[in-house]
């Protein structure tokens, strides 16, 4: 299995497949109370079989080249992830999420796994266009999204439901072009 370096060289990015259901049901398990309110799986993931569940679903979307699903492991314990909720190459674009749970905040670890998967999706895959959501209420993500560079390109007005409340959704891109 391959692992990319981040951040302080401590932490390392490596896939998130179903025969890690375990592991990562124990990360969930400390993570859901900060991660449910943004990603709509946290929530979901309760027990081993909900979690496997979880990790299929992204298995099959990479099996499809539609999506794919990676852990941020420090000091080699599962701390978040990052993801490409989805993935068309032949539309060139893609979208990325992150979560993460306290013990690795304010390491700059997901803005560094964001960034090898955008560099992956525009230097091997092509893409042109990489895509951030985030709940306009959520200033950690849309921080890391402008420190990625990214522009934001509008707001989708009441287009999240969490727990009966509608939210609104921030769309930020980044472009290949706006590479260096």
């Amino acid at each position: 299995m391959f692992s990319v370096p981040l951040a302080d060289g401590a932490a390392e990015l490596r896939p998130l497949e179903p025969w890690q259901a375990g592991e990562f049901l124990a990360h969930m398990d400390r993570a859901r109370e900060v991660v449910d309110p943004w990603i709509p799986w946290a929530g979901r993931s309760t027990d081993l079989e909900t979690t496997r569940q979880t990790l299929q679903r992204y298995a099959d979307l990479q099996a499809r080249d539609a999506g794919r699903l990676f852990g941020i492991w420090l000091d080699g314990k599962l701390v978040g992830g990052t993801m490409f909720v989805s993935f068309d190459a032949e539309g060139g674009v893609a979208e990325v999420g992150v979560w993460l749970e306290p013990a690795g905040q304010g390491r700059g670890l997901v803005t560094a796994a964001v960034r090898v998967l955008i560099d992956w999706a525009f230097r091997v895959r092509g893409l042109h266009r990489v895509e951030w959501h985030c709940r306009s209420d959520n200033t950690a993500s849309s921080n890391v999204a402008r420190r990625l560079g990214m522009r934001l390109d509008g707001v989708l007005r009441e287009s999240y439901l969490y727990k009966g409340v509608r939210h609104d959704t921030q769309i930020w891109s980044i472009l290949a072009t706006d590479q260096p």
